[in-house]
């Protein structure tokens, strides 16, 4: 009977985790659909996953939780509400802080700081928490696609234009100055003009741990550098040694789940780029207003703007390009990575629904906005 609880129970614990995770179950049902009707080896589903994309992620993981567990976020988000103490300026400064720090250190480092932030408050107040981080969600994606290091699209066609830092910012200065300004007047729409209330809870002195907080403060520059020279594994792995030793909570405490999802995704959306009822929509969809822009939207909110960026830049303009994947990364949650990370941190209930109501009407303004602005410029 003990050998059959044994056998029964990984299998009872997966099945309760898939019906309680709607994106690990449906990446999980659509892979099994695609190895169904293209049969492969796991080792060449292997090679779709991008492994160093998930290492730096584990990473920023890592750290993200280490600070978290640190309890100084609730100690400056305190510090934050005495200065902030009406939800629709703190709304406004969240979203602009986000959008600014994404365009420095990139849209998936930024949520790894703002997003743990934030959940310090819902310690403290009665705030709509969930709003706040879908907002931070849409700004540091309208934010990153102002610099050529903001986001991997960026990245990946910064190098493919040939332009210099400044040259590249400023052709996509105008698109991110909309977006931003688009996602600040839907502000007072979602956000009013009230006063935030502490719970009576929260007024308690916060557990602060030395340890957890200088092990994210070092550890995050030096992680980062490492990456950056190519060091991603090594880098990783000393993250991880350095949690063991000083913030152990930290390594059995973040979301290991979200890393199955992402290896889920690479391996799904490499085999749907490459059906051919894919490229046959591409084609169809270069004669519809908008052109390039509009296939980028539009492959984004399919296959997710990284992948949308690789399967046509070889084959676009990089600017409407540029402007097209970075306007996909609204509407769908699948639209950009940085979405999917967002809800994971959050873990708050009716945020997936909370995220698309607003996501998906941002997507409808952002991608009016390019449109017109590309037939203006080309008038």
């Amino acid at each position: 009977m003990q050998l059959i609880q044994r056998l029964i129970s990984p299998v009872v614990f997966i099945s309760q985790r898939l019906l309680h995770d709607p994106m690990l179950l449906s990446m999980s049902g659509l892979w099994v659909v695609l190895w169904w009707l293209q049969p492969q080896p796991l080792s060449d589903m292997a090679e779709r996953v991008h492994w160093s994309t998930l290492a730096v992620l584990t990473g920023l993981m890592l750290l993200s939780r280490s600070l978290e567990l640190s309890g100084y976020l609730t100690l400056w988000g305190r510090q934050l509400l005495a200065h902030l103490s009406e939800e629709r300026r703190l709304a406004v400064s969240l979203v602009l802080f986000s959008g600014l720090l994404s365009a420095v250190v990139t849209n998936d480092v930024a949520l790894f700081i703002v997003v743990p932030l934030t959940l310090g408050l819902a310690r403290m107040t009665t705030l709509p928490i969930a709003r706040l981080i879908v907002f931070e969600a849409l700004a540091v994606n309208a934010g990153s696609s102002l610099s050529p290091i903001g986001n991997p699209q960026n990245l990946y066609l910064w190098q493919l234009s040939g332009l210099r830092f400044g040259e590249f910012l400023w052709v996509m200065l105008p698109l991110s100055i909309g977006l931003m300004l688009l996602l600040l007047l839907l502000v007072p729409v979602a956000f009013p003009k009230a006063p935030i209330h502490l719970k009576s809870a929260s007024l308690g002195t916060a557990v602060r741990q030395q340890k957890p907080l200088w092990a994210a403060l070092i550890g995050y520059p030096l992680f980062l550098i490492a990456v950056d020279m190519g060091w991603v594994l090594p880098a990783m792995v000393g993250i991880m040694l350095v949690m063991l030793l000083v913030a152990r909570r930290a390594v059995f405490s973040i979301d290991w789940l979200l890393l199955v999802v992402f290896v889920l995704m690479f391996i799904n959306l490499s085999v749907i780029g490459e059906l051919s009822v894919v490229q046959q929509a591409i084609n169809m969809m270069r004669q519809w207003p908008g052109g390039d822009i509009s296939v980028g939207v539009l492959l984004s909110q399919t296959v997710s703007n990284v992948p949308a960026t690789l399967l046509l830049a070889e084959q676009s303009e990089w600017q409407p390009l540029a402007w097209g994947v970075s306007v996909g990364g609204f509407g769908l949650a699948i639209g950009s990575m940085a979405n999917l990370i967002a809800l994971r941190l959050a873990h708050q209930p009716g945020i997936w629904t909370e995220f698309h109501r607003w996501s998906l009407p941002m997507l409808g303004l952002a991608w009016l906005f390019a449109v017109l602005w590309k037939n203006a410029l080309s008038l």
